[in-house]
């Protein structure tokens, strides 16, 4: 590499992903994983037919000894001869990552847990732990009701201990147009009891009441305070569950203000379709931080513009890299490589139009590979 280049090959912290399906894969499998529909693709189409697929065609395809563009069909099949732990391993480990983040509370059954994600990408990897997961699986257990707020609480605060941070999905399940204030004791009692005799005895144990919600979140935030976590927070972009118009993190500013009160560094993960609005949030507010995640992938070839919009007013120290990718090491591959490209294409641009310097470029790559990622969460 000349002097007169930018260092974009660094390596990178994926400070939000998940673990990969360590099984092979048939074709409607596959593409179900490249989705976040819950429903088939039209009759007669496929999910290779869109951004995400043309990437993985054109990029991953090589990885695995094909042609680029090669068919969907011929891809899978190609997969399966290789067999998954050697794609897994191409793929995860030809990602230059540093370390890897792994929230651990969706499908955990049917995905590579920590450990294994460290022996798989050869790097260290850490939990993040889900906040509503937890609630669910305590709810599991059969304890009552009343018993409920304390016990959550309780295996909440112990799955911290071990973990480099917490992360809530309260826009899945309420949205952020709620009531941000801590809820009283009578309140979660309201709500634990909706919740358990609305879906126990439907044999669901699904969060969805706002006040266990709200209950999870405060409860969460104060142990991040108290440990010096930071909150992952969802935002934007995700499956049907979304109220997309509530997901608006603007919309959560009341507990960002209290969180900021409280010195909890939040990191507002994927926001598409408002990566302009995080990026807004994390210049008002000292503690909240930003990426545009999985987005890259399934915007595939217009990747840079959505990278260049989270660029164009947040502070460079408050942007982080994620790739969100969850069962496909496709998409952790994918994830770094558009971002690599996207992010030197706006630096290159700056650099020929005489708003940035190469010595700058570089600060400013190494900053949001790494740097802030370090800051913000433990990890030693």
């Amino acid at each position: 590499m000349s002097t007169d280049e930018i260092a974009i090959d660094i390596p990178l912290i994926d400070h939000h992903c998940h673990g990969v399906v360590p099984q092979d894969l048939n074709l409607k499998r596959f593409e179900a994983l490249m989705s976040e529909s819950y429903k088939l693709p039209p009759e007669g189409t496929s999910q290779f037919d869109k951004p995400l697929g043309l990437v993985v065609r054109r990029f991953c395809a090589p990885m695995l000894d094909l042609e680029p563009f090669c068919s969907g069909e011929e891809y899978v099949e190609r997969r399966r001869a290789l067999g998954h732990e050697e794609v897994n391993r191409r793929l995860l480990t030809a990602c230059g990552l540093e370390s890897l983040l792994v929230d651990t509370g969706h499908r955990s059954d049917a995905i590579a847990d920590v450990p294994m994600m460290n022996d798989l990408s050869g790097r260290p990897a850490h939990e993040v732990v889900r906040i509503e997961a937890v609630a669910e699986q305590v709810a599991r257990t059969g304890v009552s009701a009343a018993d409920f707020p304390q016990a959550f609480t309780d295996e909440l605060a112990a799955r911290a201990k071990t973990a480099v941070g917490l992360k809530t999905i309260v826009a899945y399940r309420v949205t952020f147009d709620i009531d941000q204030t801590p809820p009283t004791k009578a309140e979660i009692a309201r709500g634990t009891d909706r919740w358990f005799s609305s879906n126990m005895a439907a044999g669901k144990v699904r969060l969805g009441d706002v006040d266990v919600v709200r209950h999870g979140i405060w409860a969460g935030g104060e142990l991040c305070r108290d440990l010096g976590l930071p909150l992952q927070i969802h935002v934007g972009f995700g499956d049907p569950d979304i109220y997309m118009h509530a997901c608006d993190p603007t919309h959560f500013t009341d507990y960002l203000r209290a969180m900021e009160d409280w010195k909890v560094n939040c990191t507002l993960l994927h926001n598409y379709p408002f990566q302009r609005e995080a990026a807004w949030l994390a210049e008002i507010f000292q503690n909240v931080y930003y990426d545009v995640g999985v987005i890259l992938n399934f915007s595939g070839p217009q990747s840079a513009t959505i990278l260049g919009e989270a660029l164009e007013m947040g502070p460079f120290t408050k942007q982080l890299y994620s790739s969100d990718a969850f069962g496909l090491a496709e998409l952790y591959y994918l994830g770094q490589l558009l971002f690599r490209r996207a992010l030197k294409q706006h630096l290159d641009r700056w650099i020929a139009d005489d708003m940035c310097n190469v010595a700058e470029a570089d600060r400013i790559i190494a900053m949001i590979a790494t740097q802030n990622s370090r800051r913000i969460y433990p990890l030693g």
